[in-house]
């Protein structure tokens, strides 16, 4: 079959299918203009409720309509005018209307009623499957941290072997840092922050020893508040959206490190190596009352920079 036949009828069926969805389109449009004159949010309805709605809103306009044109015209059969010769008493819209009220409102007040309780039991079992899926998620983050940090220790202890015995690129260095870049990826920013001051502390990323490498490492959001990271290696890490208020990290390595949005406020970063005082000023978010790289103040080398810039 040629293509361009498959092509043109497959576009003849995708028109005629549009054109097919336009009235209910349209209809559903005028609908949701409708309830918004009358001050509700059809976003807050689901499909069935709003035509409901829209349904209701047109039988009451069609009972007032008839009601007006009734005195207005003298429609007898409405019961809203006094009963004639021509036209005798007999059983009018309006009598079957007040036969008809009580149970047109019992059962629109238990359809609301029970959709309203629908409503509330599937939000309910929204927000409960929501806390599930965060606890879990909360334990599979503990569980993936203990496991690291635990077989962290065993490397750390070994006997015939100890990991601060490794050199930086050997096959127990590349196991460790392997490990340590997978784990990182996984944890939210505070676990991050808690495996970040393990390795400092177990003096595993230190510029003196370095056996794991944290570059391209992902310590993005990571919560090191008032860590302590003295001569860190931290060369290529993405510490973007990180909290490092009153960090130490004096003569750390944030060479081609990722600075960007990070609250660096009171921190320390006296002789910090691989980065400007101009280029911390263009990434963090904060530097506030922290220590610049050549020992000034933040605030007093702005205004220093500020008169430079005006002396030229």
């Amino acid at each position: 079959m040629d293509s361009s036949a498959v092509s043109y009828d497959g576009a003849v069926e995708d028109q005629e299918r549009q054109v097919d969805q336009e009235p209910e389109q349209n209809g559903q449009i005028a609908g949701d203009r409708l309830l918004k004159t009358l001050g509700i949010d059809p976003e807050k309805w689901t499909v069935g409720d709003r035509r409901m709605a829209f349904v209701g809103i047109v039988i009451c306009v069609g009972i007032v309509t008839i009601a007006v044109c009734g005195y207005i015209f003298g429609w007898a059969w409405t019961g809203l005018t006094e009963p004639s010769i021509t036209h005798p008493k007999l059983r009018t819209f309006w009598d079957w209307l007040n036969l008809l009220i009580v149970p047109i409102v019992l059962a629109l007040g238990g359809y609301l009623f029970t959709r309203s309780e629908s409503r509330r039991t599937k939000e309910d079992a929204e927000r409960q499957r929501a806390v599930d899926r965060e606890i879990a998620d909360e334990r599979r983050q503990d569980d993936t941290l203990q496991a690291y940090l635990d077989g962290m220790s065993q490397l750390l202890t070994d006997k015939e072997r100890p990991l601060q015995t490794a050199q930086l690129g050997d096959s127990l260095s590349t196991v460790a840092t392997a490990r340590t870049l997978t784990m990182l990826h996984r944890l939210d920013g505070d676990r991050k922050g808690r495996a970040l001051r393990f390795l400092y502390e177990s003096s595993l990323i230190t510029k003196d020893r370095l056996i794991v490498n944290l570059e391209q490492s992902n310590l993005r959001e990571a919560n090191l508040l008032r860590a302590n990271l003295l001569r860190a290696y931290l060369r290529g890490t993405d510490l973007s959206e990180a909290e490092l208020f009153r960090a130490g990290l004096s003569g750390a390595d944030l060479s081609e490190a990722d600075l960007s949005g990070t609250d660096l406020s009171e921190a320390d970063l006296r002789e910090a190596r691989g980065i400007t005082n101009d280029e911390l000023d263009q990434q963090a978010r904060s530097l506030r009352g922290a220590t610049m790289p050549n020992g000034q103040k933040y605030e007093e080398w702005r205004k220093d920079r500020e008169k430079r810039q005006q002396d030229e």
